[in-house]
């Protein structure tokens, strides 16, 4: 009798590597330190209405894949029935071999499910009616999801003017899983747009009790719900950049552009850097002041099919990555905070590929002995979260820095589905490992610190490295 696709050892082409998996990663617990699952859907804990709900609402992934098969956009994001957008996404399925979401669709059927059948047109009623009556039992909720991948804790991804309402639920009600904030202050940066900028000040001038008249009352007003979010429980900052600006500007400057987009004009590109400049480098010595650990996800082209955001918005499948040369600006940055005392620990996620070998090299310029893999590398994100993409941030990592001290996988999703994603992380490494180990790279009489080092990454490095 054949193996269902999604076996015990999928992936594991080794006894070395089956032995790293099964005996070190696999039962270990999920710290997801950055999702954009939502508070509110954790606090109140609802069933989800079907498998379409859980599975097909939000994904972008999924989006993009099922219009480049030419399917309508009704069937996606408009007014389809549940079954008949799931029956587009089964027609969908068998045309994604060697996309990452063949493997990602069928282990979530495998392990949210107990569904091993592979999913295609001739399956999908079967499959569709599986889940929906699984989906009816009481544990099929998000806190039952969270409980079968045995999450830890997860960090969901807050604006500063957040009231934190639903983290606050959750703390009370006693979840089996911790759920913090993290700070994402990407609306207080981007003074691109004049009108949106200001709108956004005003609210956060609301949440801060806090008069934004300045650009001294500005960063009052940021360092007030920066302590809310400590006292929170939130150690982790988010920062998400399209490039890295690095243009230094005095203080005086910085007022009086602060002063220009605060009346309703709109900045030249160069006052525009020279602003997100500084309120970047205060935001990060408020990171440090704290101890938080900081994020930086850069790269990334937005809304870029102008028809398709006006329709349907943002968040819809219709980013890319960008080309953006930023080694200067991010030493130059990374450089300005070390001189002063202020670099906290961080972490460099590039959207770009091609990008991978010059920003693992980057963070080896800074680490400083004060703690093991201070300056991280950040996992494989985005559009390279695949197999290909998991090992080349391996390889870069391994090449230019400490594996050893990786701090590992993360969902960086909206889906409570997502988890399994830790685990196809930790496969494809024991994988690597285990054929490095079998082809005489690391010699055989290492294997326990092999088996130890999965564990680190899998679990312990993160454990250790948040101050949670």
């Amino acid at each position: 009798m054949n193996r269902p696709f999604i076996n015990t050892d999928f992936l594991l082409d080794t006894d070395t590597a089956r032995h790293l998996y099964h005996d070190n990663a696999e039962h270990l617990p999920i710290i997801d330190y950055h999702c954009h699952l939502s508070p509110e859907a954790i606090a109140e804990n609802r069933p989800f209405e079907s498998i379409t709900d859980l599975w097909l609402g939000g994904d972008h992934y999924k989006w993009r894949a099922m219009r480049a098969n030419g399917v309508d956009e009704y069937f996606i994001t408009g007014g389809a029935s549940p079954w008949e957008k799931f029956q587009k996404w089964a027609e969908t399925v068998p045309r994604t071999f060697r996309n990452p979401l063949y493997h990602w669709t069928h282990l979530e059927l495998s392990t949210a499910f107990g569904i091993d059948t592979v999913l295609n047109p001739e399956t999908a009623r079967e499959i569709f009616d599986r889940c929906n009556e699984r989906l009816r039992q009481p544990d099929m909720t998000p806190e039952g999801l969270m409980r079968r991948y045995n999450v830890e804790l997860v960090c969901t991804t807050d604006d500063p003017v957040d009231d934190l309402h639903y983290h606050e639920i959750i703390a009370r009600k006693g979840f089996p899983v911790k759920v913090l904030p993290t700070w994402r202050p990407d609306k207080a940066v981007n003074v691109g747009e004049p009108d949106v900028y200001n709108a956004y000040l005003d609210r956060l001038a609301d949440a801060s009790a806090t008069d934004i008249r300045d650009y001294d009352s500005l960063i009052k007003a940021l360092a007030k719900r920066h302590d809310f979010f400590h006292r929170a429980g939130c150690r982790l900052a988010d920062h998400g950049l399209t490039d890295f600006p690095c243009s230094p500007a005095g203080d005086a400057e910085v007022r009086t552009i602060f002063a220009t987009v605060r009346s309703g004009h709109r900045l030249s590109p160069e006052q525009g850097k020279k602003l997100q400049t500084a309120l970047l480098l205060e935001l990060c010595r408020m990171n440090h002041s704290r101890g938080w650990v900081q994020q930086f996800h850069f790269g990334p082209m937005r809304n870029v099919n102008t028809r398709a955001w006006k329709s349907l918005g943002p968040d819809t499948g219709f980013d890319t990555i960008g080309d953006y040369s930023g080694a200067a600006a991010i030493a130059s940055f990374l450089d300005i905070l070390d001189r002063s005392g202020q670099l906290a620990k961080s972490i460099l996620y590039n959207l770009n590929p091609a990008d991978n070998v010059w920003v693992a090299a980057m963070i080896a310029n800074f680490q400083d002995g004060t703690c093991p893999g201070k300056m991280q590398y950040g996992a494989a994100w985005w559009f390279n979260d695949h197999l290909s993409g998991m090992e080349d941030q391996i390889n870069a990592i391994s090449a230019q820095g400490l594996l050893s001290r990786f701090v590992g996988m993360l969902t960086d999703s909206r889906s409570f589905l997502s988890y399994p994603r830790h685990d196809y992380f930790r496969r494809i490494l024991c994988r690597m490992l285990g054929r490095d180990v079998e082809g005489g790279m690391i010699p055989v009489q290492e294997i326990d610190r092999v088996a130890g080092m999965v564990r680190d990454i899998s679990y312990f490095n993160a454990k250790s490295y948040f101050n949670f």
